[in-house]
């Protein structure tokens, strides 16, 4: 069985690099083909394989990748996949666009359907001036036309989440088999110190809503921490208006992260994301989260159990939650037991079973 894994982009390291490591780690010879690839900004185990980029490939253009989404399509029809049997693409953009042979197995690990051209495309275009605003549209109306089209080239999608395999049908008209993300479990720890703060660790972007975080504890007068850097940072500080509860900490070292981690009350997490790696790295550390109800968390997180979410996102709702949670007790072990659901060896082993299970039913057909 030949195998070739295809990623939209190898430019910086986030959720979606972590799946491309435990893909290369289960198919070490698979060459990796991807539009773009910058080795600087990626984790060590992503430094050094056989990656294969396209025509878009420039050291100029690395460091911003998204201004050729345009031509991205055509870099993926582009690459010539026929000698492998099966081919596994990491898409959230256009890498599952790849033109593969009638024989082949192509199957997609969906992080989300092309979020800013579907059901964030409003949100995108905010900002934009009327002229732009308009050619973007006009680009991204035969961008959803592309997507759709490109969606039937896989055989089969896995979705990353409940939430994914709902847009997948939502899109596409394709049905996709759930296996979440994998996450370093390993790498955290319980605590037995029990910190008195609530905990907020990401980058500082608007839609990940932080700003219900810090009004919610600057209004019930609590702790909380927050780790990250990013654009909404200023704003964010503007809301704390030197509120000595609320502490800023930037950008930090991975081992003081892990220790504020293992030590805080709960970890607060009041955006929407298609998973979420961090709610699951927070109970690996035995510690519970208290989230917005919807999205991937509702995958990864048990209501009363490991977390607590709130309804709506409000500053209200929120504040409901902390002084509920407040209330409830919560087992360490059991928080970081179902997070073990979630390790490394778990996706890689749900990875291996599927690939192999779809790969024997073409063979019957073909032998």
């Amino acid at each position: 069985m030949k195998i070739a894994i295809v990623h939209d982009w190898l430019t910086n390291m986030g959720g979606a690099e972590q799946v491309i490591i435990n893909f290369n780690e289960i198919y070490k010879d698979a060459p990796i083909y991807t539009t773009f690839y910058n080795p600087d900004n990626l984790d060590e185990k992503l430094k050094g394989l056989d990656v294969k980029t396209s025509f878009l490939q420039k050291k100029k253009m690395v460091t911003n990748h998204k201004k050729y989404f345009p031509l991205m399509p055509l870099a993926f029809e582009n690459f010539d996949l026929n000698e492998y049997d099966v081919v596994l693409s990491s898409s959230s953009s256009c890498a599952k666009g790849v033109i593969t042979k009638p024989g082949s197995i192509h199957i997609c690990y969906c992080h989300t359907p092309m979020r800013y051209a579907w059901e964030k495309r409003d949100e995108y275009i905010t900002g934009m001036g009327k002229i732009k605003r308009r050619l973007i549209k006009l680009l991204l109306h035969y961008m959803r036309i592309w997507d759709v089209s490109s969606a039937n080239r896989v055989d089969y999608f896995i979705a990353n989440s409940t939430e994914t395999k709902i847009r997948i049908m939502k899109h596409y008209k394709r049905d996709a088999v759930v296996i979440n993300p994998p996450v370093r479990c390993k790498l955290f720890n319980i605590s037995e110190t029990d910190g008195d703060y609530y905990f907020v660790v990401s980058r500082l972007v608007k839609y990940k809503r932080f700003d219900l975080a810090v009004k919610a504890c600057k209004e019930l007068g609590r702790k909380l921490i927050v780790i990250g850097d990013g654009p909404e940072k200023e704003n964010l500080e503007k809301i704390a208006n030197g509120n000595n509860n609320i502490t800023f900490l930037g950008r930090q070292p991975d081992d003081v992260v892990k220790k504020y981690m293992a030590e805080c009350k709960a970890l607060l997490y009041p955006g929407e994301e298609d998973f979420g790696i961090v709610p699951v790295e927070a109970q690996a550390s035995g510690r519970p989260v208290i989230a917005y109800g919807k999205g991937g968390v509702l995958d990864s997180v048990i209501n009363g159990k490991t977390g607590v979410f709130f309804k709506e996102q409000t500053v209200d709702s929120l504040k409901d939650a902390i002084c509920k949670f407040e209330s409830m007790k919560f087992d360490k072990q059991e928080i970081r037991k179902n997070a073990l659901e979630f390790d490394e060896s778990v996706f890689q082993q749900k990875i291996k079973n599927f690939i192999n299970e779809k790969y024997n039913e073409k063979k019957k057909l073909y032998f």
